[in-house]
């Protein structure tokens, strides 16, 4: 942990570099730009595919082990392993498409695909909790800045897939299994924890809605670029000038430090945080003991201590809180929301579980038409792949980043709690599968932008929610428990409904004895049912996101509704 006054480089260097990590880990958005050479070239059936498609999800998501990891070692190891795990995934797959080895198991595929993907959630574990930390009071901002760079990660893949390797399925494998891992190396030692400061100033407001505005810049030019590749096809000169220019814009972020370097702020405050700020405490005291650094706080009186709790608490318990906190009493306590907690202390709440199965309903819907897009597309006579992906990576991108920065004005200004956005998002979900149950000419491309917005949103506001709940000391196992819900979505409508339904329509087509093969399906019958099922999962989503808006209310009055606008971090537990 690296002591820091505010308006220090280092955060911001880290954070530059994190966006760079964040492309990186979405490594596994690129399943449909390959997964049609896994069907034509090994000769898959659809039903195969999308079972290879839940192990991309299972890799991504299932993050448990980096949660656990990030909290006992510094972030380079975290990205170190992430690199080892997409080399040795990736390879084994391009050995197989590339036909380098023939007859490669499909379990072997299977496995190997988890591996790669898995990379995903060591990454981006990595980046995001270390900045989470280094930002705490902008945790909104910071989620929507690194998860929307993360959405734009398919674009900029596409972006390279098309222009660069030829639209190569073995080519961009290839890429995936060396080019991640070098970049890995590059910035590992960039991305860093620091001793958070005060921070909510003007100076660090600008440097976020720089960083906001630099995103949004490269998401319009991938959007524009890719669609314009389509129609003009660029020659090779004109590409190879798309992808530098594409660089420079991802390369925005570290114009913050440089700026810093340059022009050195004159105000610097004091580096110490002027309110009640427990929960980094807890975690600077609790990952450095043998570190000689300043805490966040120094000793301050009880009274002090006390102004994140109620004015209305009776005078029993201010009393014995007076007495623990001037050491005359030691008295274990559970936590209360929005203090640190553990993670057994956590999955006992019904607040936990909630957040959990609206996230699974939000995203584990979106999952399943993502490893579908390319035969949706087909299914509705769409065949361009890359457009569709595109599309849905910048969508993805606008929600993310939308729903970070919406979600942090409303909760400041408004108090209103985060998860009332995806309350919102949902209800147009179920729109959105109806639309596409539909099947009318015209629609898919819309279609797929609402849902791209909507399944980023549930992202960038589950992020900071279970932080605001639960604390930041665990946050890595927390935020990474709560992304099982991607997989598991992918598995059941996926892999058991979506395929099913896909390969059995397809026989119908063709004929019966053909179920199971590697045929096309064509038609809205296709995915007919799917749609539906995920439009009710919907509908569901939204209910318990509306219980659990109504429940965490009192959290963020007590988070936000001091009368200023500013966070205020509850009292940190001692367990």
């Amino acid at each position: 942990m690296v002591t820091l006054k505010e308006g220090s480089r280092p955060p911001w260097v880290g954070l530059g570099a994190a966006v760079w990590v964040q492309i990186a880990s979405g490594n596994a958005y690129n399943f449909p730009l390959y997964s049609h050479s896994l069907k034509s070239v090994l000769g898959f059936s659809q039903h195969q595919l999308t079972m290879l498609g839940v192990a991309n999800d299972i890799g991504e998501n299932v993050g448990l082990l980096p949660g656990i990891v990030c909290n006992r070692y510094p972030p380079w190891v975290i990205l170190l392993i992430g690199a080892f795990v997409c080399f040795f995934g990736y390879g084994v797959i391009w050995l197989a498409v590339s036909r380098t080895v023939e007859s490669l198991p499909y379990w072997l595929l299977w496995l190997a695909l988890c591996v790669a993907t898995n990379s995903s959630a060591w990454l981006s574990t990595a980046v995001l909790v270390t900045n989470m930390r280094n930002f705490p009071l902008s945790r909104g901002s910071v989620a929507g800045i690194l998860k929307g760079y993360g959405g734009l990660s398919a674009a900029v893949f596409t972006e390279v897939y098309s222009m660069l390797l030829h639209n190569s399925s073995s080519k961009l494998l290839m890429f995936l299994a060396i080019g991640v891992p070098i970049l890995c190396f590059l910035v590992m030692y960039l991305v860093r924890p620091c001793t958070p400061a005060s921070g909510e100033d003007s100076v660090e407001h600008g440097h976020f809605l720089f960083t906001q505005a630099a995103s949004i810049i490269l998401g319009l030019y991938l959007l524009t670029t890719t669609v314009l590749g389509h129609i003009l096809h660029f020659s090779t000169p004109v590409s190879y000038t798309i992808l530098v220019i594409m660089v420079i814009l991802l390369m925005a972020p570290l114009a913050i430090p440089v700026k810093m370097t340059f022009y050195p702020s004159r105000n610097n405050k004091s580096g110490t945080l002027d309110r009640s700020f427990g929960s980094a405490d807890c975690l600077v005291r609790g990952e450095s003991n043998n570190d000689k650094t300043e805490p966040l706080l120094s000793s301050s009186s009880s009274a002090t201590n006390l102004g994140s709790f109620r004015e209305s608490d009776d005078s029993l318990e201010v009393a014995m809180l007076l007495a623990e906190g001037e050491g005359a009493v030691k008295k274990k306590r559970r936590p209360k929301r929005g203090e640190d907690f553990k993670f057994s202390e956590a999955v006992i709440k019904a607040d936990f579980w909630l957040l959990f199965l609206v996230y699974f309903a939000g995203v584990g819907s979106g999952v399943t038409v993502l490893n579908n897009l390319a035969q949706i597309g087909i299914s509705q006579g769409v065949h361009e792949t890359t457009l569709l992906l595109s599309l849905f990576s910048f969508c993805n991108f606008a929600g993310r980043l939308g729903g970070g920065i919406v979600s942090e004005h409303f909760v400041r200004s408004k108090i209103i709690p985060r998860t009332i956005w995806m309350t919102c998002t949902q209800v147009v979900m179920i729109i959105t599968y109806l639309l596409f149950a539909s099947a009318i000419d015209g629609t898919l491309f819309a279609a797929t932008a609402l849902l791209g917005i909507c399944y980023g949103v549930q992202f960038s506001i589950m992020i900071p929610t279970v932080s605001e709940l639960f604390g930041l000391k665990h946050f890595g196992i927390f935020f990474n428990f709560m992304s099982l819900g991607n997989p598991i979505g992918a598995f059941l409508f996926s892999g058991l409904l979506a395929g099913y339904i896909y390969d059995t329509e397809a026989a119908k087509q063709h004929g019966l004895n053909l179920f199971g093969s590697s045929i096309a399906c064509l038609g809205p019958n296709c995915f007919r049912v799917t749609f539906l099922v995920l439009a009710g999962l919907c509908g569901v989503g939204s209910i318990l996101s509306i219980i659990l808006t109504m429940r965490i209310w009192p959290v963020y009055q007590m988070l936000y509704g001091d009368g200023s606008s500013s966070f205020r971090m509850p009292q940190c537990t001692d367990h």
